[in-house]
């Protein structure tokens, strides 16, 4: 070895010592020159150049080392190698022993893991490696990947101790499955979890779409836990928003907890609550505590139902064409109260299909159109266009109309229809052993008296919330009795009662807690 080299590589080695293991050694270099005027204090290195410092080895085609300030600048072929699962590859090296900081330009790439393992590879043209802080990062645009995703971004940095890497401005991930962007991003290369931490929307191509902008997502599993009025929007026209929503995408389920909002613009329903769940399978769902539904189908009337609890399921069936159809069924459950500005209802339980768009209602329902209460062991709705057509009552069916005051008609009988249009009742029929109750009265306006009547059938025709005239069968029988001389008791049918104060009155009363005694 030429004697110059000989004795600056002494000189070099002798400076190490007094400075401890801080300093930047040269372990290699194939030829070794100065030039103090081109570079002052500069030890120029050519050919398989190796540096070390502490556990980092550096490894370049050629150098300047800085003895003086414990630094280099490396060139062609850079290779900074740290332990065994770390290394960073890039055409310039410019690296301070007293920092510690590794400054790599130009084709830089750093590679994380071992090669039989999954590794997480950075790639940008500019890298600093603060090896104190144990962090990468780049800020003139970059990309992470590891084996199941690709993150860029204009910022970034990446610790590879603890595989965390922070991305900010247009974050881009690309995932087999979905894309996702954010404005800002923490994602571990290891769990291939996402910390969401600002606006961001993952897109799952003709499928769903979600909206959060504080939470975590499993890149992996598609499991998340979205925050903050978070949302997730499906291609077919469901969407789910809540509080606090927990989201499996793989298995199409999701649990919504506070504020709960599942809309369904296909069937024009939205479903609310304070607790939920979904399953994308038969579109099925369920809502407690608060728990609402919105159908606005018809947007002259809107109905609010109320219930417990309330179940939604899509249901499919084959049709009188032979065609494979498909429908809406929703089932309430207990405490049901139903408001719309035509038609009010209250029972214990209920089921609607859309199938053939009817409401049926259980267990001592009532249901009020202006001034007239029906009630049924059993209740029909029928629904038409949006609009109630016609209302059927099964087992002790009952009409009550407030006339004024104290008066009511009435009729009773084994079933009752009533027939509708425009939201006010028009005709109301009813059948088996029918009674009732009629004050006819004068022109003027004045009462003639109180008519009791028995048929087998009897028909009311009603306008202005007033019936006008009564049809009935060849074998009705009745009495009219002048006011002043009705006996005891005889102003009441058998089973008579007015049930005005468990009335939904709009549609925020539904929530209105009523002790009513089932039958």
């Amino acid at each position: 070895m030429n004697r110059r080299i000989v004795i600056c590589l002494l000189s070099f080695v002798l400076c190490s010592l007094s400075f401890g293991q801080k300093m930047v050694y040269l372990e290699r270099a194939e030829h070794l020159n100065f030039d103090q005027e081109r570079i002052a204090d500069a030890q120029i290195l050519k050919g398989n150049v190796v540096f070390r410092h502490e556990e980092a080895w550096m490894y370049c085609d050629s150098a300047y080392f800085y003895e003086k300030t414990n630094s280099l600048d490396a060139f062609g072929h850079v290779r900074f190698v740290q332990g065994d699962t770390l290394a960073g590859f890039a055409d310039k090296l410019f690296y301070d022993g007293n920092t510690k900081i590794a400054r790599m330009r130009q084709n830089v790439r750093l590679v994380h893991g071992r090669a039989d393992e999954n590794q997480t590879i950075v790639t940008t043209d500019t890298l600093n490696y603060n090896r104190t802080e144990g962090v990468a990062y780049y800020f003139s645009g970059g990309e992470v990947k590891d084996s199941l995703n690709t993150l860029v971004s204009i910022q970034g940095n990446y610790r590879p101790k603890t595989n965390q890497a922070i991305f900010s401005r247009e974050v881009h991930l690309t995932n087999p499955n979905f894309v996702l962007t954010s404005d800002t991003l923490w994602y571990n290369t290891e769990t291939r979890v996402t910390d969401i931490v600002s606006p961001t929307v993952i897109v799952y191509e003709e499928e769903t779409t979600i909206y959060s902008d504080d939470g975590w997502y499993n890149t992996d599993s598609e499991q998340s836990m979205l925050l903050n009025r978070s949302r997730v929007v499906h291609n077919d026209g469901k969407t789910m928003t809540g509080d606090t929503i927990y989201y499996d995408k793989r298995i199409g389920f999701g649990r919504v907890l506070g504020r709960m909002e599942m809309c369904d613009s296909a069937q024009h329903a939205t479903l609310y609550g304070e607790y939920g769940e979904m399953w994308e399978e038969g579109s099925r769902g369920y809502a407690t505590d608060s728990a609402l539904m919105v159908d606005w189908s018809d947007t002259a009337h809107l109905a609010y139902i109320h219930a417990d609890t309330l179940f939604t399921e899509e249901l499919h069936y084959e049709d009188s064409a032979l065609m494979d159809s498909t429908y809406y069924r929703v089932k309430g459950y207990y405490g049901v109260r139903v408001f719309r500005d035509d038609v009010q209802m209250v029972c214990d339980s209920m089921v609607y299909l859309g199938s053939d768009s009817t409401i049926h209602l259980y267990m001592d329902p009532i249901s009020w159109s202006d001034n007239q209460q029906f009630s049924s062991d059993s209740m029909i709705v029928f629904i038409v266009n949006g609009t109630v057509e016609h209302t059927l009552g099964i087992g002790n069916a009952f009409c009550v109309m407030h006339d004024s005051l104290d008066v009511f008609n009435q009729m009773s009988g084994k079933e009752l229809t009533a027939y509708l249009t425009d939201g006010e009742v028009h005709t109301v029929d009813m059948s088996g052993n029918a009674r009732t109750i009629y004050y006819p009265k004068e022109e003027d306006g004045g009462y003639v008296g109180l008519n009791t009547t028995q048929s087998s059938f009897i028909r009311s025709y009603i306008e202005e919330q007033a019936i006008q005239r009564m049809r009935f069968t060849k074998e009705t029988t009745g009495v009219l009795y002048p006011l002043d001389q009705v006996p005891e008791g005889a102003d009441r049918l058998e089973g008579f009662f007015w049930e005005e104060e468990s009335r939904p009155t709009d549609p925020m009363d539904v929530f209105r807690k009523i002790d009513r005694m089932i039958k």
